[in-house]
Order: C-alpha cells, then sequence, then structure tokens
C-alpha cells in the first residue's frame, strides 16, 4: 500500500488557534502534511511556533509563505480584516487555502474571495474551517437521529463559551502571546475593519454597538449558525433580535417538508464562569435529539448524542451516544487532504460560509428594524 500524498502547508497567523487547536492536530497527521513555513507579525511568536513545531521556514511577511515553492496549501489562521486579501493572494499564486470561519464579515469581501476562486490557476480551492460540521457524532449519530423526527416542532441553537483562556491554560499547549508587533500593524488592522463594517452596514452610522454584534456573529455566531443550517436548512425569516453585550438571540422561523413552520431559539454569549455549554436541541411530537460538544481547546473531548422519548410502555427514555473519539479539528483536517489531494468535494465551502452572512445581513435588519 503506497503512503499518502504529504501537502506542504504554509501558516500564516501562529496565533492562539494555531498553537492551541491547528498545530498540535498537524503535527500527530504528519502522514498527510508537512508544515514548510510560518508567519506572524510577531517575530518573538514566528520564532517560538518555527522551534516548537519544527518548521524550516519562518518569516513575519506573509507573501514570503505564499511564494514559498515547498508550500502547497495555506492556513490562514489571522484575525478577521485580513482574510480576504491574503486568500486572494495564495488563490492568485495557484495555492490552495484553508482559511479559518468566518471568512470574512462582509458579503462585498466574500464575493471577491469566490470570484477569485474561480479564477485560480490549477485549480486552487479553499476549505472553510467549519470544524463543529466535521466531528463524527455531528455527521453520525445527530443527523440520523434528527432524520427520524418526522415534523420538527421546536429548535434551539446555544453556545455559551465561558471563558476561553481557562480552557486553554489547562489544554497542555503551553501557548505563548506575544505583541512584539511591527509599528502600524495595529492601525491598519482597525481602518481594514472599519472597511468591513462599512460593507456589513452599508449607508448606516457605525456604532460601536454594531461593531461588536458584528464581531461576536463572526466569533461564536459562525460556528452555531453553520452548524444550524446544515440541519435545519436557511431560515424564512428572522422574527426578533436581542443584542445585549455580551449575549445575542434571536428567533427565527422555518419550515418542514410538508410545509408546516417552526421556530428557533439562537442565543449565544460569553461570560465568566468556566463552563461550556454549545449544543443545538431538537424537538419532535414524541423525540427531542441534542448534540452537546465541549470545549474545543482541550482535545479529546467527547461530542455527545442525547436523545429522550417514550418507549413501547410510556416511560421516559434517555439513550447517549459517542460516534467516536476523534475530535473534530482531527477529523476536519483529513476531509480537506482529501478534498485538496484527491479531489473530493468540499461541504465548507466559502459559497456555502456565504449563507451565514446572509442570516447575518436578515439579523441585522431585524434589530435595526429596517
Amino acid at each position: 500500500m503506497s503512503s499518502p500524498q504529504r501537502l506542504g502547508l504554509g501558516i500564516i497567523g501562529a496565533g492562539e488557534v494555531f498553537q492551541v487547536c491547528h498545530g498540535p492536530c498537524l503535527l500527530l497527521l504528519s502522514h498527510l502534511f508537512k508544515i514548510e513555513s510560518i508567519c506572524d507579525l510577531s517575530p518573538t511568536t514566528v520564532e517560538h511556533c518555527a522551534t516548537k513545531f519544527n518548521v524550516p521556514h519562518k518569516t513575519t511577511t506573509p507573501q514570503e509563505v505564499i511564494d514559498n515553492h515547498n508550500v502547497q496549501t495555506v492556513f490562514i489562521l489571522t484575525s478577521d480584516e485580513s482574510h480576504a486579501p491574503l486568500a486572494i493572494a495564495s488563490l492568485k499564486a495557484g495555492k490552495s487555502v484553508f482559511i479559518e470561519k468566518p471568512v470574512s464579515l462582509s458579503l462585498p469581501s466574500m464575493e471577491s474571495i469566490i470570484e477569485a476562486e474561480k479564477n485560480a490557476p490549477g485549480g486552487a480551492r479553499v476549505f472553510v474551517g467549519y470544524m463543529r460540521r466535521y466531528a463524527p457524532s455531528f455527521l453520525q449519530a445527530f443527523k440520523r437521529e434528527i432524520a427520524t423526527i418526522p415534523k420538527i416542532l421546536y429548535a434551539r441553537v446555544r453556545d455559551f463559551s465561558g471563558p476561553n483562556a481557562q480552557f486553554v491554560n489547562q489544554s497542555g499547549t503551553f501557548q505563548v502571546k506575544n505583541s512584539d508587533y511591527p509599528a502600524g500593524a495595529t492601525e491598519e488592522r482597525d481602518a481594514r475593519l472599519e472597511a468591513l463594517f462599512a460593507e456589513a452596514f452599508p449607508n448606516q452610522e457605525i456604532t460601536d454597538e454594531k461593531r461588536k454584534f458584528c464581531r461576536f456573529l463572526g466569533s461564536l455566531g459562525s460556528h452555531d449558525i453553520s452548524l444550524m443550517r446544515e440541519v435545519l436548512g436557511f431560515p424564512e425569516s428572522v422574527v426578533g433580535v436581542s443584542a445585549n453585550d455580551p449575549f445575542y438571540s434571536a428567533i427565527m422561523n422555518f419550515r418542514n417538508q410538508d410545509g408546516s413552520t417552526y421556530s428557533t431559539t439562537y442565543e449565544s454569549g460569553i461570560d465568566g464562569v468556566p463552563v461550556f455549554d454549545a449544543h443545538i436541541a431538537v424537538y419532535g411530537a414524541n423525540k427531542r435529539v441534542t448534540i452537546k460538544y465541549d470545549s474545543p481547546y482541550v482535545k479529546g473531548l467527547p461530542i455527545y448524542v442525547e436523545v429522550e422519548e417514550p418507549n413501547e410502555h410510556g416511560e421516559i427514555q434517555r439513550r447517549t451516544m459517542l460516534s467516536s473519539y476523534e475530535d473534530a479539528y482531527t477529523a476536519e483536517l483529513q476531509e480537506m487532504h482529501a478534498a485538496f489531494v484527491h479531489g473530493k468535494a468540499i461541504k465548507t465551502s466559502v459559497e456555502d460560509a456565504k449563507k451565514d452572512l446572509e442570516i447575518y445581513n436578515m439579523m441585522y435588519k431585524s434589530w435595526s428594524g429596517k
């Protein structure tokens, strides 16, 4: 049996998500990937990560990663405002791209990436990092149990994440944070963010409230809204929105295949209680199905599916399923390899991710009353 083709990777952005989530997984998947180049604006961070993860080439200039002849796939793990320009530059160079969610904060920015992908030389493609949608328990137990509910009556989508720092500090990854960024980097970042806010809220005054709402949906919201779409489809309408930073909620209307409607509550927020409560619950007339996610910052925490229903004796029956202990990042990266090496279809494409922003826009309009 021949060895699988190893993809040469270039990492742009060596911060928390790389050090805690992707980096360790990529090391354990060294039969599929080799990190050839790594970049961060902080010289101290990039030096630390190049040494820790044994990366032969390090730089503080993103284009050097893109131009590296050993790099076939570029990982974009930077903050939101730089995703589009880096993805477009990578695609123009004929490099496939893994881009962490959110792809971007505005639809025009998203469209620019889609256009670049269409015109990319060598058939370069984009894979968006919605890791929760690749979790085995989601793909197997949860979707299988949902399919047996003939008519959905109600659903709830929740993500109360608690303080990430507490989970990261206990993850065993020994992350380092440095702020030795070059002069002007913060100002450039803020200017790009403002440009995205202007596109997300066209012809409107950009208030701090809007900035916070937009950034929040791009962070926690992009996990949950994307999961919701795969399970329930696209909402027909957003009935109401409550934005009370740091908690946000919405009520959305969906339609069953028989034409009947049901509502879904979206609720998300960040507080100081170190409990990670992220789940989707779907209610039928005689069955409730819930998938519960734990913090992704601690590797290997199980993702359970729970079912509650009456049995043939009219008694309440509870079942708990765990499809696999394999963590969602590992499952996702194997899917990415299959896509870029063997041409497998990409479920989490940029076109797919664009639908999240369309839902955000529906939420913004409901919130503002326009």
